[in-house]
């Protein structure tokens, strides 16, 4: 731990000892590789469908009108952008902490930590967010069984009606056991749950084109360009599953392969879905009735078709999936937080490994407690921007590092590259650009103090505590 220096800003972690940390063969102490291709995808799909169809869609269609369907085709060609530089990343250095690792190989040191920040906001925002989102279609699911809804003082954060969210924390809590577990009944469940919930999606699609009325898309964009951008600002957070699946690069079989194609496989399966859901709801309702609308999508079934029963399917299905969504979010910050732990910048607590379980159970319970805490007391519209903006700065460091890692270690074995070379990268770092131009002044005044938090951080504690020092 001597003195600091400037340089110390740009050291940068050899690839080589990036990936033998991470390792082919991990000690006893550490992760195991027990996630196959089909339940990495389903990773990366359970992170990521749900939360902008079943929760953001309230706040997104507002501002954008019918044309809310051009702002998911805009984010999902920003993420399949990105998907590709993280897929190449991801099979050059196969490892857990996702962007923060790569970084830390390609830009050095300080830009790694700051990504890392960006990071562990972008999960434990989203976390929170979800949650906020399954008190909802709880309390739909209440009034469609027995007729009785949960007050507002225990449904709602401060700032939107309540004193405190105990769904949230409920469901926060669950995902703690269930990770506690260990990570492989984790993604067992989790598969199980996507399954379920893509069928239930397709349960909606069928029965809102039932009653689509062109009607609906007119006017197709009310608020103009402007507003197709900030609709596509909020709900890029819903495409954090990209992110999640890298997370899981200690844990994952045959690495180099299975995480470019469980990258790109759950990316095509979300896009897709997205924004089919997307359109037969704008087609089944007057765009103006998604204001303030809780619950959304189970009250589009429970008016079209006057029955309440296809409001609960819809509602189980919400609670279903948001609880798969919470759950590898709240893996995924585990993971990032192991990573930056084993590299000296965060406390040892953070990496600490259950030899039973083979999960780091500390750092488990410290995230649950600070998502749980997000989640009780924060209002929704807060936090989906708040994740949006960490999801967008990390998947533009990834663009840039693509291209950093070809010019300055080409020769580098990776299992796959990046096709049209540097334009895909760059097109990338410019749709997040203007993805993130799109967002509110008090997301970024927000952000701002998180990055200011985040560098106390380093220079207080990280810098000196580095294995690199």
């Amino acid at each position: 731990m001597g003195q600091f220096r400037a340089a110390d800003l740009l050291r940068r972690k050899p690839v080589g000892q990036v990936v033998a940390e991470g390792g082919e063969h991990l000690p006893e102490e550490g992760l195991h590789r027990s996630i196959g291709l089909f339940q990495l995808t389903m990773l990366g799909v359970g992170a990521t469908i749900g939360t902008g169809i079943f929760v953001a869609l309230t706040t997104a269609v507002p501002a954008a009108g019918p044309a809310v369907v051009v702002s998911f085709v805009i984010a999902g060609i920003t993420a399949a952008l990105t998907a590709l530089c993280y897929a190449e990343l991801a099979s050059t250095i196969p490892v857990s902490g996702s962007s923060y690792s790569y970084a830390y190989a390609t830009l050095g040191e300080f830009v790694a930590f700051i990504v890392g920040a960006c990071l562990l906001l972008e999960y434990a925002v989203s976390a929170s967010a979800i949650a906020v989102g399954w008190g909802q279609y709880l309390n739909e699911m209440f009034s469609d069984l027995i007729g009785w809804r949960m007050p507002d003082a225990i449904a709602k954060a401060p700032g939107a009606g309540g004193v405190f969210n105990l769904p949230a924390v409920v469901l926060v809590g669950a995902c703690l056991i269930l990770l506690l577990r260990g990570v492989k009944e984790s993604v067992t469940v989790n598969a199980v749950l996507v399954v379920l919930k893509l069928l239930v999606l397709l349960f909606f699609v069928v029965i809102a084109f039932s009653g689509f009325h062109a009607g609906n898309l007119t006017p197709f964009m009310p608020m103009g360009v402007a507003g197709v951008g900030a609709a596509a600002s909020s709900i890029f957070f819903s495409y954090i599953g990209i992110d999640a699946v890298s997370t899981a690069g200690d844990e994952v079989k045959d690495p180099r392969r299975t995480l470019p194609l469980g990258i790109i496989l759950s990316l095509l399966i979300v896009t897709g879905v997205y924004i089919l859901v997307a359109l037969a709801a704008v087609g089944a309702q007057p765009w103006t009735a998604f204001a303030g609308q809780e619950a959304g999508l189970a009250v589009i079934l429970r008016n079209l078709t006057g029955q309440a029963w296809t409001s609960l399917i819809l509602c189980v299905g919400a609670i279903v999936s948001i609880f798969s969504i919470t759950l590898v979010v709240m893996y995924g910050q585990t993971r990032i937080l192991y990573a930056m732990s084993r590299d000296g910048l965060l406390p040892k607590v953070f990496q600490r490994v259950n030899p039973r379980t083979q999960s780091p159970d500390l750092n488990t319970w410290i995230v649950a407690a600070f998502i749980a805490a997000l989640a009780a007391f924060v209002p929704l519209d807060t936090l989906v921007n708040l994740t949006s903006m960490g999801t967008l700065i990390a998947f533009a460091i990834v663009s840039l590092g693509v291209i950093i890692l070809r010019r300055t270690q080409p020769d580098l074995p990776r299992g796959y590259r990046v096709p049209l070379y540097p334009l895909v990268p760059a097109l990338s770092v410019a749709f997040c650009g203007y993805l993130i131009y799109g967002l509110p002044l008090d997301t970024w005044i927000l952000f701002a103090v998180w990055v200011a938090g985040a560098c106390l951080v380093y220079f207080g504690y990280s810098v000196k505590r580095s294995k690199l020092a």
